[in-house]
């Protein structure tokens, strides 16, 4: 496959496996889902049969890690192969996504091979805030584009809440119309499952799915489910019993951890999980995760009723995480705990990967680009900088090791104060943050303390350990750079 000077797919791009023989690709991300939210992957207190199901059906990366804990940087880096500073795209809020990246995008490049393409849900590129989100030369064929399952859109450019008035349901009048009296407001009922975003963007899959989308087809659904707020459909809210659920993660110097990044910005400020509703809080989390695998549930049976099972590709993954509680904190920022940069990662194809195939392998999201790539035989442009899963997917290597690390950034990625700048560093044992510009960072020994309870930054035995990683960290990132124009002489 020929590729231009910028290393962007040219019209050669129909190279690969034969048309006739390419699988469909099913790309499901949640936005903001933990990974440790899988009940074939050890979550007791959760049922996700539709996920169990892919679980048992392929292949389930348990260290898989987003390259940024933000929406839009993070969207940005799975879905070209490449760090969100890279791109230069590294904010929530960004006016506009650069129009030279979008031949990087994934739904250009399978495009361009050949597939017919369609978009179901977010797709938060770039701001969404008092505008709809401007529509990219992406490769889409069929965009049905939404945000938030909220009604400040313009009712005629967003599909949900067109779906919605033909339903004849008023979007205000329907959220929270049913609420249980023995839960608190803030982790209480949002609108019915039968109207609810997730739902829609399911139905809109499957419809496609059945009739609106041509073979070999690449379909994105991007549900904003389980997002805050924690405002599950009634329905599914029910069936939870906080009394059961267990309280985040609190260790005994938790308050003055936190104390030394309270400058670091972060969407929420630390307290204590025992003096708030925090088991209610996981109740209403984990009830959006088991409607959003009933949803998915939903695209599966449509796939599997028009036969294409055998010859569909699924990919399950999330933008990034949820701090839930942990370590006194709840959504997003600029922190790298496990419940916020750790995310479910889940690749099924039947006959072609081995079925129940668990890896505890380092992945990035980076690498997905890479990966489908290779599945279907064409070559990696030059600059994604992702490392393909096909390997280990395929049976030709060892499923246990795929990196030596993984990496994480944040650079001014919300609009709070600090607009702290940082990186993180995790290899097989350790995990190592580095706050630019402020006194103190993370180092955690996931082996002995996987609850990263214990900050070992300043203890005087691990220096040469902090050094050391540092070195490499900065390795990583200083090789990362974006090396400006493309060449084209040699001064």
């Amino acid at each position: 496959m020929e590729m231009n000077r910028r290393g962007f797919l040219s019209g050669a791009a129909a190279a690969g496996l034969p048309q006739a023989e390419r699988p469909n690709i099913l790309l499901f991300c949640t936005d903001q889902q933990r990974y440790d939210t899988i009940a074939a992957l050890g979550n007791p207190h959760i049922r996700t049969p539709h996920l169990d199901r892919l679980v048992n059906q392929g292949a389930a990366f348990t260290n898989a890690y987003c390259q940024t804990p933000i929406c839009t940087p993070s969207r940005a880096s799975f879905l070209t192969g490449c760090y969100a500073s890279t791109l230069h795209v590294n904010r929530n809020g960004n006016e506009y996504f650069p129009a030279h990246l979008t031949p990087r995008l994934l739904s250009r490049i399978l495009n361009s091979a050949g597939y017919d393409c369609g978009l179901v849900g977010k797709f938060h590129l770039s701001s969404s805030y008092k505008r709809v989100e401007p529509r990219l030369d992406d490769g889409y064929r069929l965009y049905e584009w939404s945000h938030a399952p909220r009604a400040d859109w313009p009712v005629e450019r967003n599909a949900y809440l067109r779906w919605l008035r033909e339903q004849g349901v008023d979007f205000t009048r329907a959220y929270g119309a049913r609420q249980f009296p023995d839960r608190p407001a803030e982790f209480n009922a949002g609108i019915a499952a039968r109207h609810h975003e997730a739902y829609w963007c399911a139905e809109t899959a499957a419809r496609w799915v059945e009739g609106g989308l041509r073979k070999p087809w690449f379909l994105t659904i991007n549900t904003y489910a389980p997002h805050p707020p924690f405002h599950p459909p009634p329905e599914f809210l029910e069936r939870m019993e906080p009394s059961r659920m267990p309280l985040p993660l609190w260790g005994p110097r938790e308050k003055e951890n936190q104390a030394r990044l309270a400058r670091v910005d972060f969407q929420s400020t630390p307290r204590d999980p025992s003096t708030y509703p925090s088991r209610y809080m996981k109740a209403a989390y984990y009830a959006q995760v088991e409607f959003v695998d009933d949803c998915l549930g939903k695209v599966l049976a449509a796939i599997e009723r028009g036969g294409q099972r055998d010859n569909t590709l699924i990919l399950f993954t999330s933008d990034h995480g949820e701090s839930l509680g942990d370590h006194g904190l709840t959504h997003k920022g600029c922190r790298f705990y496990e419940g916020l940069s750790h995310v479910p990662l889940l690749i099924s194809w039947p006959g072609r990967i081995r079925a129940g195939l668990r890896s505890p392998a380092l992945v990035e999201l980076t690498d997905l680009v890479p990966t489908l790539l290779d599945a279907l035989g064409l070559k990696t442009p030059a600059y994604v900088q992702g490392k393909s899963l096909w390997p280990v997917l395929s049976g030709k290597t060892d499923p246990g090791r795929h990196r030596a690390f993984v990496r994480g950034e944040y650079h001014d990625a919300l609009d709070l104060p600090d607009g702290t700048h940082a990186n993180m560093l995790r290899n097989e044992r350790y995990k190592l943050v580095y706050y630019h510009g402020h006194p103190g960072g993370e180092l955690y020994d996931l082996e002995k303390d996987p609850e990263e309870f214990h900050n070992l930054w300043d203890e005087p035995r691990q220096q040469a350990l902090k050094l050391d990683m540092t070195q490499q960290l900065f390795d990583a990132v200083m090789l990362a750079a974006d090396a400006g124009q493309p060449r084209i002489g040699p001064y």
